[in-house]
């Protein structure tokens, strides 16, 4: 709970501001450095000869570095701007810090450019804005097909990008914050399960599993509460998919928020895929239309605003109990 006022902080800004061109511009951005690192490390340890036992070990190991090399210099800059700060200058200070660890501002932006692509250029725009958020082949989708894998993307980054980082933030500060985007970086990058990766990438690929369990959970929550906010939205089908479908996705935790925005839509997500040229089946989420269209992308856009404002609520309100 004392961790709740940083949190709120670190929302509000990152929802106001995003994060600024010229300071990206001037010193790149956090995930950019665990990239950076995440990338040394599998170039050093990740060692082709190796049998996979010895590379699944060596996973584990360039996790563990990954997390100490994040969430140490975090833990000494929360507790020592705390010590050496009055709380009035300490706290926004910190907050300016952790604001760039969410992604509720570039998340909405990078949708938003999809559903602009499609209204806009057709097909082809979509097709162009969408290859930047999802790892299917663009060229195999239709402009049904683009905007679901659009929804899709925005209800799981919704739970990885912004809730996630937001429920570590609340438990550990600064230092949980920084930790969870380097887990969730490294498991972006080596968590495959690719003839270089899948033993080297274990570590990362189920430690992230692990610390998404809460958020995805919280992230249905939200899309829930949401949905019973916005006109036209179905609670009670969120529900139903969330209870009936959820469990039937590849992933353990992508079901539950795909789940939670399919039925408040009345939209089918998910279902078999297409990545490079091999086909992935999975289960559809949600029993609705599956020809998604723009104005289905900007519906989700609309929920996914609102999710996130539910969630801001509830800091604000228990940082409100921590101030009294």
């Amino acid at each position: 709970m004392d961790h709740l006022p940083l949190l709120l902080g670190a929302l509000l800004i990152e929802a106001a501001l995003g994060y600024p061109a010229p300071l990206f511009r001037a010193i790149r951005h956090p995930v950019v450095w665990m990239g950076a690192l995440i990338a040394a490390l599998d170039r050093r340890l990740n060692r082709p000869g190796w049998p996979a036992s010895r590379r699944r070990a060596a996973g584990v190991l360039a996790l563990a570095l990954l997390l100490l090399a994040a969430v140490l210099p975090a833990a000494l800059l929360q507790a020592g701007l705390a010590r050496l700060l009055p709380a009035v200058l300490a706290l926004p200070l910190l907050a300016l810090l952790a604001a760039s660890l969410p992604a509720q501002r570039s998340l909405h932006d990078h949708v938003r450019a999809v559903a602009e692509g499609l209204e806009r250029e057709g097909l082809a725009g979509g097709r162009r804005a969408v290859s930047h958020i999802v790892g299917r082949d663009p060229e195999s989708l239709d402009a049904a097909g683009v905007a679901r894998a659009a929804i899709e993307s925005l209800a799981e980054n919704f739970s990885d990008g912004v809730v996630a980082p937001a429920f570590w933030g609340a438990l550990l500060g600064l230092p949980g914050m920084a930790g969870y985007k380097a887990a969730n970086t490294a498991d972006s990058m080596v968590g495959h399960r690719t003839p270089r990766h899948e033993a080297y990438g274990w570590a990362a690929a189920r430690f992230d599993d692990l610390v998404n369990l809460p958020a995805s959970r919280l992230a249905a929550l939200w899309l829930v509460v949401a949905a019973a906010l916005l006109p036209g939205a179905d609670p009670r089908g969120a529900i139903r998919a969330v209870r009936r479908d959820a469990r039937r996705h590849r992933s353990p935790n992508a079901g539950w928020p795909e789940a939670a925005m399919a039925g408040a839509l009345g939209l089918r997500l998910a279902g078999p895929r297409v990545y490079g040229a091999v086909r992935v089946e999975d289960g559809w989420m949600g029993d609705g239309r599956a020809g998604a269209t723009a104005a289905d992308l900007r519906r989700a856009l609309a929920l996914y605003r609102l999710a996130c404002a539910v969630q801001v609520a509830a800091v604000a309100a228990g940082a409100l109990l921590v101030a009294l």
